[in-house]
């Protein structure tokens, strides 16, 4: 299970910065989700994302902490990692994933990984850098997104993977030069031991600078909750939110 963050903002600016004062409070989640750590950031309109990761504590991290406060752009995922059973602790294994211009974290489970494998375009197995199920479920985002267009093909491969495995949640953000898009979709029943009924929320806040969107688990007073079984859909020039049904 993971953590989850990402913005789209006006300028460019760092995690720490756009996040705002309680920023640390999310990093110190870390110390459960301690399996690895990771940011990808592309500028809007470009087609190269930027992606670190490192197979460790993020808050133990100076690499993580330089880049936190130090790296700016206008477009940025981070995923905070806590592996699920069974699946090493290693680079190969650690969030976000990318395709080309689209990049992909993931919170949750599908079980087995290779549930999915049916799914997936044969070629896109070679370019795996893992075994994790996460990346399955991103390989099976890109199968439909190159048959159903961007925002079709996520849906439809949620709703896919929905109605044909086994999961705890599809909570996922995926980053674009042109949008971000947030997958809200997860199974109550199956929260992990230890953590409250709101573990799988999303919320968001939106304000002149931009969107940012995380996980809970920290300080977001005043930010929206996102309902369950829905995906947000937001333009990087506009800021527009467009929310779908899963």
């Amino acid at each position: 299970m993971c953590r989850l963050m990402g913005y789209v903002s006006q300028k460019d600016y760092s995690l720490s910065e756009f996040a705002g004062p309680h920023f640390e409070d999310f990093a110190a989640l870390s110390s459960r989700h301690c399996d690895g750590w990771g940011v990808v950031e592309l500028e809007a309109g470009t087609t190269q994302p930027t992606l670190v990761v490192e197979p460790t504590q993020a808050s133990t991290s100076e690499k993580f902490k330089k880049i936190a406060v130090d790296t700016k752009s206008n477009g940025s995922l981070l995923h905070l990692r806590w592996a699920t059973s069974g699946l090493s602790v290693k680079e190969g294994n650690t969030h976000p994933f990318t395709h080309g211009e689209i990049s992909f974290i993931h919170n949750g489970g599908v079980m087995p990984s290779n549930s999915m494998d049916a799914f997936i375009d044969a070629d896109l197995f070679e370019g795996m850098r893992g075994d994790t199920d996460s990346e399955r479920y991103f390989a099976t985002i890109i199968t439909e997104v190159r048959k159903l267009g961007l925002v079709d093909g996520i849906v439809a491969a949620v709703r896919l993977i929905r109605e044909k495995c086994d999961y705890s949640s599809l909570n996922a953000m995926i980053l674009t030069p042109h949008q971000m898009i947030i997958v809200n979709e997860h199974n109550f029943k199956r929260i992990p031991a230890g953590e409250t009924e709101e573990y799988y929320d999303l919320y968001y806040r939106k304000d002149a600078d931009g969107v940012l969107v995380a996980s809970s688990g920290w300080d977001q007073t005043g930010w929206t909750m996102i309902d369950n079984h829905r995906a947000l859909v937001i333009d990087r020039v506009t800021f527009d939110i467009e929310e779908f049904v899963l």
